[in-house]
């Protein structure tokens, strides 16, 4: 009963009753006027699927490019300067990083601002440390923009193998580059851009991707092609293109005369593009097998199977053409995005199923993504050990502070504080317990000033608020600056144990003090250095110091 209810709902055998019985008729000849029409709707179809096939590959070389370029950025930020004088203990401490995430399969390596050497690397290669940096493309980036930069994929001079550099600065409290932080990735290595090379698209496509910028292949199906130059201009028009910005799919002929479906798409974090092809001949074979038999059928009885078919075929895709009208208004945004009716559950019914289920999906990785996209733009503006605003944000919002002063006379003023007694906590209890200390600190400044105010954490132990919109900036700033040392003076408990810290606080008022974010920065450091001066000269690390010392030229 079961399999007779099947058949009777599947469209399939529907049609192939029907067919059997007007195949007499010349049901080929309909077909066969239809195969221009179905030629261009296989290539439009075939180039849509090519590119979301190479929109979503792309954006996952995309995310595995990000996460090491995030990873390397990271180590560079939180490298401890002072190890830079110790090879031994700066190899353990590149070690236990790369066992931890080994993402970097060639390694990592900490070279000298200059580039004229390596201070150590892991794992350890032969040769290595010997290298001469200073020239490469990704070290000059790095250190002349002060940020993170990727190299020219090249094979590494070690190993041979094709590779991918990637270089971040080192920099001291001042800002200075003091080394780099050279992390390098084998294409071929597993969880990188392996998969691309080992992928075919069919029988005879495959992927590639290029770098516009260096003029090469990165990474190719065909391996041959990898770190090639690229074709010149007028070789492949679609290539062409591609390298002028244009992103979708088209068919072009490639460098060996072969007709070729391709589809491109960005790889953003890098600049380079990927194209995923396929010759035409094999996206069309099963129309070729088509026109084949047509052209061996019959024709006489074309016309008659023409409209008895078209008669027919209205009431069996009735609910498909109903189902395309709804799929097109809701692409032309004429009518909402929502699920398809279901009707029979045949062919056409689980293919509105199918919809149904693909449009909840959809839906639940757009949340997914706006959640993931708020994430990250907290992440980017916020301390991730604190969590108060880092310094980026810290810097927009003294430059708003200074273009609404100006505007309106308000005065205002920075304070700079930095933790006395610091170093000890770390040395004694270990980096974990002192970073324990500064989540509290920061805890009990974030609830000293008022809530318009701004407590940031700019990096170390070192954090900074700013008070806006003040009629008396220098009493102000005072007060608050005896609320925060009171407030830090307090013991911090953690683990069973007790440590105490102090403060030492510089204050720039504005406009007494300066009229740019740069002088009202240096006057807030050098009065907060004054004062730690005269701490340290006095003994007295945790005593208490009038903020008028701190309010004095610097």
């Amino acid at each position: 009963m079961k399999l007779a209810t099947a058949y009777r709902r599947s469209m399939v055998v529907r049609l192939a009753v029907f067919g059997v019985c007007m195949v007499a008729l010349g049901f080929i000849l309909r077909i066969a006027i239809m195969l221009p029409f179905l030629t261009d709707r296989l290539i439009e179809l075939s180039s849509e699927y090519q590119l979301s096939m190479a929109e979503y590959v792309a954006k996952d070389i995309n995310v595995m490019i990000r996460t090491r370029m995030d990873f390397l950025d990271h180590l560079a930020a939180t490298l401890p300067t002072d190890l830079l004088t110790d090879s031994l203990q700066l190899e353990a401490w590149l070690k236990e990083r790369h066992e931890n995430n080994p993402i970097f399969s060639q390694g990592l390596t900490v070279v000298t601002a200059t580039g004229a050497g390596a201070i150590a690397d892991y794992p350890v290669v032969a040769g290595r440390r010997d290298q001469d940096f200073s020239t490469t493309d990704c070290f000059i980036e790095a250190v002349n923009g002060r940020h993170i930069a990727i190299g020219k994929p090249a094979r590494g001079q070690t190993t041979g193998d094709p590779a991918i550099v990637m270089a971040a600065p080192v920099t001291d409290r001042s800002g200075e580059v003091v080394a780099v932080l050279i992390g390098t990735a084998a294409m071929a290595a597993p969880g990188f851009l392996n998969l691309l090379q080992e992928t075919r698209i069919g029988r005879a496509g495959g992927f590639l991707l290029i770098s516009p910028k260096d003029d090469l292949f990165v990474a190719a199906t065909n391996t041959a092609k990898v770190l090639t130059p690229l074709p010149r201009p007028g070789v492949n028009p679609l290539h062409d293109r591609a390298m002028a910005g244009y992103r979708g799919a088209g068919t072009t002929v490639n460098i060996h005369g072969v007709e070729e479906l391709s589809a491109i798409a960005s790889v953003p974090s890098t600049g380079w593009f990927l194209v995923a092809q396929i010759p035409t001949s094999e996206a069309l074979r099963a129309l070729d097998s088509v026109r084949g038999f047509l052209v061996r059928g019959t024709g006489v009885a074309a016309i008659i199977v023409l409209v008895a078919v078209s008669i027919a075929m209205r009431a069996f895709f009735k609910p498909l053409i109903s189902a395309a009208q709804q799929l097109h208004l809701m692409a032309n945004g004429e009518i909402e995005i929502k699920p398809l009716p279901v009707g029979y559950r045949d062919e056409v019914g689980k293919l509105a199923i199918g919809f149904n289920f693909l449009l909840g999906k959809l839906r639940d990785k757009e949340a997914a993504l706006r959640e993931s996209e708020a994430r990250m733009v907290h992440l980017a503006h916020h301390d991730m050990l604190t969590g108060l605003p880092n310094r980026t944000l810290f810097e927009d919002r003294l430059t708003q502070t200074l273009a609404r002063a100006e505007r309106n006379g308000t005065p205002f003023a920075l304070l700079y504080l930095d933790l006395d007694d610091f170093k000890p906590i770390n040395d004694t209890h270990g980096h974990e317990a002192g970073d324990e200390v500064l989540r509290q600190v920061a805890q009990r400044l974030a609830g000293v000033p008022r809530k318009s105010d701004t407590v940031a954490r700019l990096g170390g132990d070192e954090f900074a608020i700013l008070l806006e919109d003040l009629e008396d900036a220098s009493a102000n700033a005072a007060l608050i600056a005896d609320k925060c040392r009171d407030a830090v003076a307090a013991p911090i408990l953690f683990s069973g144990r007790s440590v105490t810290v102090g403060l030492s606080i510089g204050v720039a008022r504005y406009p007494e003090d300066g009229l740019g974010a740069g002088e009202l920065f240096r006057h807030a450091d050098q009065a907060m250095y004054c004062l730690k001066k005269a701490k340290v000269g006095t003994g007295a690390g945790r005593s208490r110091v009038p903020v008028g010392a701190d309010l004095g030229p610097g």
